[in-house]
């Protein structure tokens, strides 16, 4: 494997074009979930999510009608094409790279199906390299964001010099209407739709001057953990499946699973300056600030981006990264993100 240091070229996010204010989802929840909203304390978690506003893949109006997965997924690969392909191009207009200099297509997404593969569209589309290696990832959820980057950087390392890597989820497809779970209710207080696109390169590659410089990866997988996130495939689509014990989980284990990603590649704690955190929900946020100890404005890019866009899965985590660069940090970051599995992915990053 080359030694080669993996280098962030470009990261350009966005959002489908309906973007919502919470307090108009909030009211439409009275109407998806009638049972619940007649208790009015149970639509408190709409507030309690500290969500201004989402963009949806549709109008919110949309939504209100019972659609099947295959409507759903048909929008999800209309709007995902649209949006991966706007995003793509404009990471390759960043990176001042042509189409045809990609060498490795990634990309990940877990709210919707496709076969042939999205890459395989993102390379008809934007004109890429058709000899590109491809690394279509499904299934890894909240996780996706980080685990796609570190994929990008091994495929950097293993002697790929220029890696176009996508991570675009329309979580909002997810709702399944008529379903009063405390799940499906609390993922339409949370979830929406957003992508980013991102160019990493060798650094021998001509180009501007870096983002950042990719260092190593942790993975781990959490045993016997799979009933706590996931999807329930029925008939009106995907099933959002979620434990209310994350923060539980998050505040127990993040300590000595963040020492022994950093131990692993000879960091400690207290080298890292910047933590870029996938903002899963206030309370798992304010359990990874606990765990680890963190100044109380640790987690602003990760608020931030809550606030503004809603818990857009894998995309969440790099909308994170590009509003924590704003601030010109400088020095050792950790990137962090949790899915389905139940897993932890962490991604050492020099800025």
């Amino acid at each position: 494997m080359s030694s080669a240091l993996p280098l962030l070229r470009s990261l350009v996010t966005g959002t489908p074009p309906w973007r919502t204010p919470q307090a108009e989802i909030q009211a439409a929840a009275r109407t998806l979930f009638p049972r619940m909203a007649a208790r009015p304390h149970l639509l408190e978690v709409f507030a309690n999510a500290r969500i201004e506003s989402r963009a949806l893949a549709r109008p919110l109006e949309w939504y209100l009608q019972p659609r099947g997965l295959g409507e759903k997924n048909a929008v999800f690969i209309e709007e995902a094409r649209a949006l991966m392909t706007r995003l793509g191009a404009e990471a390759l207009a960043r990176a001042e790279l042509r189409p045809a200099d990609i060498d490795a297509v990634i990309v990940v997404n877990t709210s919707g199906l496709s076969t042939p593969s999205l890459d395989a569209w993102l390379i008809e589309s934007l004109g890429l390299n058709r000899h590109a290696a491809r690394l279509p990832v499904w299934g890894l959820g909240c996780a996706g964001g980080a685990a796609g980057l570190a994929r990008a950087a091994d495929l950097v390392r293993a002697g790929f010099q220029r890696v176009l890597y996508v991570a675009l989820e329309l979580c909002s497809l997810t709702l399944v209407m008529g379903d009063e779970s405390k799940s499906n209710f609390v993922g339409t207080a949370l979830f929406s739709d957003g992508g980013a696109a991102l160019v990493v390169t060798a650094p021998d590659v001509p180009g501007p001057p870096p983002l950042l410089a990719l260092r190593g990866a942790y993975s781990t997988l959490i045993e016997n953990s799979e009933d706590i996130m996931g999807w329930d495939v029925v008939d009106d689509g995907l099933k959002v499946r979620f434990s209310r014990d994350i923060p539980v989980l998050v505040r127990g284990m993040m300590r000595g699973n963040v020492a022994e990603a950093l131990a692993a590649h000879g960091w400690t704690r207290q080298d890292v300056g910047t933590f870029v955190v996938h903002p899963g929900g206030v309370k798992v946020l304010a359990a990874y600030q606990e765990a680890l100890d963190l100044p109380e404005n640790a987690l602003d890019s990760s608020r931030a981006v809550l606030r503004e866009y809603g818990n857009m899965s894998s995309a969440t985590v790099l909308f994170v990264l590009e509003e924590a660069l704003k601030t010109g940090p400088q020095g050792r970051a950790l990137l962090s993100a949790m899915g389905p599995g139940f897993s932890a992915e962490h991604v050492l990053i020099e800025l």
